[in-house]
C-alpha cells in the first residue's frame, strides 16, 4: 500500500516541510574557492539557493553559481549534505570547476571573491566555512545538521 503524507493536520500532527538547497564548492586551478557576499545580510558564503522543482540538483547549481557570480561551472561531485535543523533547510553541496564567464555581482551578491582556505576560514561563519573545507578534503560525502550558527556534533 503507498500512502503520501501532506502537511495537513492528522490527528493533531503535521508532517515537516523542508527546503531542500543546492550550493557550489567552485575550485580555480590555483586552489581558491568561490564565495559571495550575500546581499541580504552581508555574510559571505557559497554561491547557492533554493532548487527548482523541475530540476536535478546538479542544473540546480549550475544555475545559482551563474546567477550570482556570473561563472560558469563544470559539476563535479557531491560533498556534502547539511541541514539546517532550525530552519528545515537541507542544503546538497557539489564540487565544481569553472568552465567560463566573468565574476559579476547580482541582486542576491554585493561581492564575489576568490578566497584561499584561509581567507574562508576568517570571513565565513563555521557553518557555512565547513562545506568548503569538506569539499577539499576529498573524503566525503560529509553529513552534518547545524542550528544556524554551531555545528551539532552527533
Amino acid at each position: 500500500m503507498l500512502l503520501y503524507m501532506s502537511n495537513s493536520a492528522q490527528e493533531g500532527q503535521s508532517t515537516p516541510l523542508h527546503s531542500v538547497s543546492v550550493a557550489g564548492v567552485v575550485v580555480r586551478e590555483d586552489g581558491r574557492l568561490l564565495a559571495i557576499r550575500r546581499a541580504d545580510n552581508g555574510t559571505w558564503e557559497l554561491p547557492g539557493g533554493v532548487l527548482e522543482l523541475e530540476e536535478t540538483p546538479e542544473a540546480g547549481v549550475a544555475r545559482e553559481v551563474l546567477e550570482e557570480t556570473g561563472i560558469h561551472v563544470e559539476v563535479d561531485e557531491l560533498t556534502g549534505v547539511y541541514k539546517n535543523t532550525t530552519r528545515g533547510v537541507v542544503a546538497l553541496v557539489f564540487r565544481c570547476k569553472p568552465s567560463g564567464g566573468t565574476e559579476r555581482t547580482s541582486s542576491e551578491s554585493t561581492a564575489v571573491d576568490w578566497l584561499t582556505p584561509e581567507e574562508v576560514a576568517e570571513r565565513m561563519a563555521e557553518v557555512f566555512a565547513i562545506r568548503l573545507l569538506d569539499a577539499l578534503a576529498n573524503d566525503g560525502p560529509h553529513v552534518r545538521s547545524h542550528d544556524g550558527k554551531h555545528l551539532l556534533h552527533q
